[in-house]
């Protein structure tokens, strides 16, 4: 289900902007893991969709990852 937003929102924003590139990336908690199951507190999972440039280009693709993770 994650996935399909990632790409979902992605998908949104590409054809609504018409950009370069585009670029999602999801960091969710499962709380079927946190409440049930296996009772992982705090365990969530990240997903991510590259479209246009930052799917083609590694160094737009790396500079967008950085931003993201706070890493300028």
């Amino acid at each position: 289900m994650q996935e399909r937003l990632t790409e979902r929102v992605a998908d949104w924003l590409n054809r609504q902007l018409r950009p370069q590139g585009v670029g999602v990336l999801i960091e969710a908690e499962h709380t079927c893991m946190s409440l049930r199951g296996v009772q992982a507190i705090g365990a969530s999972t990240v997903t991510s969709t590259m479209l246009g440039t930052l799917r083609r280009d590694v160094r737009s693709r790396r500079e967008f990852l950085a931003i993201v993770r706070g890493r300028p």
